[in-house]
């Protein structure tokens, strides 16, 4: 039997797993339906995520769309949360929060998350974050040794 290049590479293919994943290292957010859409996406191709750096503001709509086991934390972790705003070229360049935007990015996230967020007096204006550690880990489980 001879083997042509192309059913080489096919074999090669078909042998090498996949390993589709998406890697955040410093997202400080954007508009909020571009994280919706592109955290669906990732969700429907089965994607991992892998938070090795800065995830704020919208990009932590990641633990309420991804779900939860197919994402990861390394020590390099840091998530932040705040308020949400309208964008401040609307706005004359000041932030104006919005009650609406802040309520549906909370109707997003894992009971962990809300969980957190309470405990550290809700969501205002500010961003307060979440270090790697065992705070969390209880939201997310750290990646393994081999990513």
């Amino acid at each position: 039997m001879r083997i042509t290049p192309f059913a080489l590479l096919v074999l090669v293919l078909a042998a090498a797993p996949a390993r589709a994943e998406l890697h955040i290292t410093r997202d400080h957010g954007g508009y909020v339906e571009e994280y919706k859409t592109k955290y669906k996406r990732v969700r429907e191709r089965g994607e991992r995520v892998i938070i090795d750096g800065i995830c704020n503001s919208a990009c932590t709509l990641v633990f309420g769309i991804v779900p939860i086991n197919k994402i990861c934390v390394t020590p390099r972790a840091s998530i932040g949360f705040h308020q949400a705003y309208y964008d401040k070229a609307f706005t004359f360049g000041i932030k104006v929060t919005s009650l609406e935007g802040t309520s549906d990015l909370m109707s997003y996230y894992p009971d962990a998350v809300k969980d957190w967020i309470r405990r550290n007096g809700g969501l205002t204006t500010e961003m307060k974050k979440i270090k790697n550690g065992a705070e969390l880990w209880k939201i997310v489980d750290p990646c393994p040794e081999e990513w």
